[in-house]
C-alpha cells in the first residue's frame, strides 16, 4: 500500500518536489503512521466546481472582462493616479480571483478585540435585513453569548440570520449548542463537516475566512475569530494582538458575494435564489459596479480569495507580486511565517536591493511545530539583514503587508505554507495611501513591545533551539 501511494505521490498529483520527498521519506521510514497521515493530512484536493454559481457567472465574467479593458487603456472611471503603478497587480486580480475593483469605500481599521466588537455588535443592532456570519472558530463563551442574544433579537425582529463555521475550527464545539441557536431560528451551516462523529478526514483543508455582512451596508473580514481570547480575556495569550477591517461601499457586495457561494456549499441552500438577498447582493455585486447604490469613501478595494479547490494560489500570488513591486519599504505582520521558496527569495532580493523589510512575529507560539519553524525561516531573513521582531505585548495574530505606504493587503491569510495552499482564505487588497499609512502607524506603535531579533541574538541561540529549528523546518513541506 506504501509503494502504491508512493507512485501515486510521484507521477499523479502535481506537488512540490519537496513536498514529495518528504512524503516519500516519512512513508518509507514510517510506513503505517505515515500511511495514516497521508490520509489525513496529505491528500489533494483540487475541485473548482466547488463555489460555481451559475446565477452570477455571466455577470461576473462581463464586468471583469470590461474593467480589464478599461484597465490596460487608462480609461477606468475615478481611477486613483497613486495606484497607476499597480495597474497589473489590480488586472492579475480581476483574471486570477475574479475581483473587480472598487473605488467607493471607507475603510476602518480595528487592531484591538474590544473595539472591534463593540462596533461589530452595533452594528448587528442595527440589521434591517439580514445577518450573514461565518468564522472559522466560534467559542461557546462569554464573547458570543453577548452576540447569541443580538442575534435571537434580530430573528424575532424578523431579520434573516446565518452562521457559518468550519467543522476544524470548531471541533470542540458541542454539537447540540448549534442544534440550540438553530432552535432559536439562526440558520446554521458546517464547512467540511465530520464523518462517523468527530472523524474528519479533511482536517488539512479548513475554512478559515471570517467575513461579516449585514443588509449590504457594511461587512468585516480579517483575523479575530469570536471567543473570550479574542477580547483579552485569556490568560494564557494576554493581550491578543490582531488586525480587522470594517468595510463600506461598494467592495461589501464582494464579501457577501463569498459568503454566499460558500454558505451555498456548506448547506446545500442556493441563498442566491432567496429574492431579498438577491437584490441586495445584486445592487452591489461586480455587474453593478458602475452605478453604486450608497457610496461610502474613495479607498480602491479588491476582495481576493484562495484555496485549495484552486490552482492558482491568489493571495500567495498578490502577496510575491507586491514585494516584487517594492520600491522602499514592505512591512510584514504574521504570526506564522513559513514562505515558499519564491516569496523566500522575492524578501532576500529586497533586502539586497536596499528596500528596508521588516518582519514581525509574535514572542510566544500557539503551535510549537510553526513557531520554530517560523524563527528558522526569520533568522534567514535576519542574517540577510531584514528587520525582524518578536512582538511581546500579547500574542500576535495580525495578517498582512504594506508597501511603499500606498498599498497593503491583510485579511485571514497567514504568511505560510498552509495559508497558501491548503486554507480557503480572503483578504482586501486597499490601494489607498492614507490608509496604508494608518496601517504603517500601528505597525511602528507595535515596534514599541517588540524585541529586534539581531544577527547576534540569532547566532548565539542555544542547541536546542537550533535543534527545533531544523527539524520543524524539515517537516514543514508535508503542509505541501
Amino acid at each position: 500500500m506504501n509503494l502504491l501511494l508512493a507512485i501515486a505521490i510521484v507521477f499523479f498529483e502535481r506537488r512540490n518536489p519537496k513536498s514529495v520527498w518528504a512524503w516519500i521519506l516519512l512513508l518509507y521510514f514510517i510506513p503505517v503512521p505515515g500511511f495514516i497521515l497521508y490520509l489525513l493530512l496529505g491528500w489533494n484536493m483540487h475541485n473548482r466546481k466547488m463555489f460555481r454559481v451559475k446565477e452570477i457567472e455571466d455577470q461576473l465574467e462581463s464586468a471583469i472582462r470590461h474593467q480589464e479593458k478599461q484597465l490596460m487603456a487608462g480609461s477606468l472611471r475615478n481611477i486613483d493616479s497613486a495606484i497607476s503603478d499597480y495597474r497589473k497587480l489590480i488586472v492579475y486580480n480581476l483574471e486570477a480571483s475574479e475581483a473587480v475593483l472598487t473605488d467607493d469605500n471607507n475603510v476602518q481599521i480595528f487592531v484591538d478585540g474590544p473595539a472591534k466588537f463593540k462596533a461589530l455588535m452595533e452594528d448587528l443592532e442595527r440589521a434591517k435585513h439580514y445577518i450573514h456570519i461565518q468564522y472559522y472558530i466560534i467559542r461557546n463563551d462569554v464573547l458570543f453569548g453577548e452576540i447569541r442574544k443580538i442575534l435571537a433579537r434580530k430573528v424575532a425582529e424578523g431579520v434573516e440570520v446565518r452562521v457559518l463555521f468550519d467543522a476544524m475550527g470548531c471541533r470542540r464545539v458541542n454539537k447540540r449548542f448549534w442544534k440550540g441557536l438553530s432552535e432559536e431560528g439562526v440558520r446554521v451551516a458546517e464547512f467540511f463537516p465530520a464523518f462517523f462523529g468527530r472523524l474528519q478526514l479533511r482536517m488539512n483543508y479548513r475554512n478559515h475566512r471570517k467575513i461579516v455582512v449585514i443588509d449590504n451596508r457594511v461587512a468585516y473580514v480579517g483575523g479575530f475569530n469570536i471567543g473570550r481570547e479574542y477580547v483579552d480575556l485569556e490568560e494564557k495569550y494576554g493581550h491578543w494582538r490582531d488586525t480587522h477591517l470594517r468595510i463600506t461601499g461598494s467592495a461589501v457586495g464582494a464579501l457577501g458575494l463569498r459568503f454566499a457561494m460558500d454558505w451555498n456549499y456548506a448547506s446545500g441552500e442556493n441563498l442566491l435564489e432567496s429574492a431579498g438577498v438577491w437584490n441586495a447582493l445584486q445592487e452591489h455585486a461586480p455587474g453593478a459596479l458602475d452605478i453604486p447604490m450608497e457610496a461610502s469613501g474613495h479607498c480602491d478595494i479588491q476582495i481576493i480569495s484562495s484555496g485549495p479547490d484552486h490552482s492558482i494560489r491568489q493571495i500567495r500570488d498578490n502577496y510575491l507580486q507586491l514585494i516584487h513591486m517594492a520600491q522602499e519599504s514592505i512591512y510584514i505582520q504574521t504570526p506564522y511565517f513559513i514562505p515558499d521558496e519564491e516569496i523566500l527569495t522575492a524578501l532576500k532580493i529586497a533586502v539586497r536591493s536596499g528596500i528596508r523589510v521588516h518582519i514581525m512575529i509574535p514572542c510566544k507560539p500557539d503551535h510549537m511545530f510553526v513557531y520554530w519553524a517560523t524563527y528558522s525561516y526569520v533568522g534567514e531573513l535576519v542574517m540577510e539583514g531584514a528587520f525582524c521582531y518578536t512582538y511581546d505585548n500579547g500574542f500576535l495574530h495580525s495578517k498582512g503587508i504594506i508597501v511603499d505606504s500606498r498599498v497593503f493587503c491583510y485579511g485571514t491569510a497567514n504568511m505560510d505554507i498552509r495559508s497558501f495552499a491548503l486554507n480557503f482564505e480572503v483578504n482586501a487588497v486597499v490601494y489607498d495611501a492614507h490608509k496604508a499609512r494608518e496601517m504603517e502607524g500601528y505597525f511602528h506603535r507595535d515596534l514599541e513591545h517588540c524585541t529586534r531579533i539581531t544577527k547576534d541574538i540569532y547566532t548565539s541561540r542555544g542547541l536546542l533551539v537550533r535543534l527545533k529549528e531544523h527539524v520543524c523546518r524539515l517537516l514543514s513541506p508535508l503542509l505541501l
